[in-house]
């Protein structure tokens, strides 16, 4: 019975809610259920606020340089672009692109767990150097939905710590619709 209490009063990991995160995003609600989905959205997106806040709190304790500890480096969001020689390494085909997922045709929700599935595996297989095809989606006049949500998906919590840099990808690998993406190193691993 202690260990029932204790199970419910457990919080997510970072990976149990990315799992999360792929399961809801792949399933319809039933619905006299999407109110209770919605509430555990929210309680979801609070307690990645919560721990924002906590680490943010955690690097301004100490307002003496001197005594402050050195915070771990967070990821920020925003990503740096391809270096250019890598680009062009990658363009002339003399650095390997590893893996490619090809996602236009897709809708954002579907788009979106692909994505994410194929970068976790490519990170943890330790690859460092794929190409996304999101499509230039210029049918009708439009922008194309992938070409703009993909690069803002970077800068989520789930896909952050994942991307390294990205860039748009030569011609002859898509041009406009279709990004270079460089993974980052896994834990440990040397450069």
């Amino acid at each position: 019975m202690a260990s029932e209490r204790q199970t419910k009063e457990r919080k997510l990991s970072t990976d149990e809610r990315i799992l999360w995160g792929k399961v809801a995003k792949s399933t319809r609600p039933m619905p006299e259920r999407l109110a209770d989905i919605e509430a555990f959205d929210e309680v979801l997106a609070a307690e990645a606020q919560a721990e924002e806040t906590a680490r943010a709190a955690k690097a301004t304790v100490s307002a003496d340089p001197q005594t402050a500890p050195v915070p771990a480096k967070q990821p920020s969001g925003t990503h740096h672009p391809l270096e250019r020689p890598v680009k062009r390494k990658i363009a002339k085909g003399r650095l390997a692109l590893e893996a490619r997922i090809d996602l236009h045709g897709l809708i954002q929700s579907e788009a979106h767990a692909m994505l994410l599935d194929f970068l976790l595996r490519a990170h943890q297989r330790g690859l460092r150097h794929v190409l996304v095809i999101t499509g230039k989606g210029s049918s009708m006049g439009s922008e194309g939905a992938l070409k703009r949500a993909v690069p803002m998906w970077f800068s989520k919590p789930e896909f952050r710590f994942l991307i390294s840099s990205y860039e748009t990808a030569a011609q002859h690998h898509g041009g406009d619709g279709a990004l270079y993406i460089r993974l980052s190193r896994l834990k440990g691993e040397r450069l």
